[in-house]
C-alpha cells in the first residue's frame, strides 16, 4: 500500500498552468526520486505537497488529507528541505536543528527538553555535524548549511521527508554519505521523496522515480523499467546507454552527446 497518494494534482499560476493533473504513489518505506529537467516542475509539487502554495486535487499520506491538515499537526507528520534556506537570524548551526522539535513541543514549553536535546545530538551525529553545532549558521558553507537543514529535518522526526536537491551543494563523498542516510530513514519505514538532478545517483540510490515534464507526469515505477533511451531521449533531449554497473546491480547512465542538437545561444 501505497503512504503517500496524489490524484489529479494541478496548480496555475498567473493563469499558467505549472503542473497539470498530476496522479503518483510513493510507497512507504521506500525512496521515491523525483527527477525531471529543469523546469519540469519538481519544486513546485513538493510544495503544493504540503499545501505551501494553492493547489487542486487531493494529496493523502497514510489516508489523511496532507495539504488541508492544521500546520501544526502536519510538521509532526511531515518535514520538508528546501533547495536553499536562508535566515538573517544569529543563529547557531544546533538553533537551527533545534526547530525541528518545535512541532513537538507543549504550548507551555519555553526551550528544548532533555528528550530534545537528545534527538537534536543525534540528528547532528547522523549528518556529520556535531563538530559544527556552535558555529553561526550564516558563516557555514553552502554544503554544510544543507547538512544542518537536513539535520533540522530528521529532528521533526517525520514519516515522510521531502527533499529539494539536497545533494546539490555536497561533494561526491557527501552526497552518497547523505543518501545512504536517507536510505537508512526508509528501512526505518519513513516515505522519502527526493528531487534530484543527478540520474545515475537516482537510479543507484532510489526504489521508484516519478519522471516530470513540462509539469505533466511522464513516467513513473522501478528505475529499472524508468530509465530507458527511449525516455530520456523524450524527456531530456539526450541520446543514452544503459550499462550494468557491477557494484550497484543496478544501470549506469552512459551518454553518447550533451543534446540531440548543438546549442545555439541566438
Amino acid at each position: 500500500m501505497s503512504a503517500l497518494s496524489v490524484t489529479g494534482l494541478s496548480v496555475r499560476r498567473g493563469g499558467k498552468s505549472i503542473l497539470s493533473e498530476l496522479s503518483f504513489n510513493a510507497p512507504s518505506a521506500a525512496v521515491t526520486g523525483l527527477i525531471g529537467p529543469n523546469g519540469a516542475g519538481k519544486s513546485t509539487l513538493l510544495m503544493a505537497l504540503l499545501g505551501l502554495i494553492p493547489a487542486t486535487g487531493e494529496v493523502r499520506f497514510n489516508n489523511k488529507d496532507l495539504p488541508n491538515m492544521p500546520r501544526r499537526d502536519r510538521a509532526g507528520l511531515a518535514a520538508y528541505v528546501e533547495q536553499a534556506a536562508n535566515t538573517e537570524e544569529r543563529l547557531t548551526a544546533r538553533d537551527v536543528v533545534a526547530l525541528g522539535r518545535i512541532p513537538h513541543e507543549s504550548v507551555f514549553q519555553s526551550g528544548p527538553s532533555a528528550e530534545d536535546d537528545v534527538v537534536i545530538e543525534a540528528a547532528l551525529v547522523e549528518t556529520g555535524m556535531t563538530a559544527f553545532s556552535d558555529r553561526r549558521f550564516d558563516t557555514l558553507s553552502g554544503g554544510e548549511q544543507q547538512r544542518i537543514h537536513v539535520a533540522r529535518a530528521l529532528a521533526q522526526q517525520p514519516r515522510l521527508l521531502l527533499l529539494d536537491e539536497p545533494t546539490s551543494h555536497l561533494d561526491i563523498r557527501a552526497q552518497l554519505q547523505l543518501l545512504a542516510l536517507l536510505r537508512r530513514r526508509a528501512t526505518r519505514g519513513a516515505t522519502l521523496l527526493i528531487a534530484l538532478h543527478d540520474l545515475n545517483l537516482a537510479a543507484r540510490c532510489c526504489d521508484h522515480l516519478v519522471v516530470l515534464q513540462n509539469g505533466r507526469l511522464a513516467a513513473a515505477g522501478a528505475p529499472e523499467k524508468v530509465l530507458t533511451p527511449e525516455l530520456l531521449l523524450a524527456t531530456y533531449g539526450v541520446h543514452a546507454r544503459l550499462l550494468p554497473d557491477p557494484i550497484s546491480g543496478r544501470s549506469s547512465i552512459v551518454y553518447d552527446n550533451a543534446a540531440t542538437d548543438p546549442y545555439d545561444p541566438d
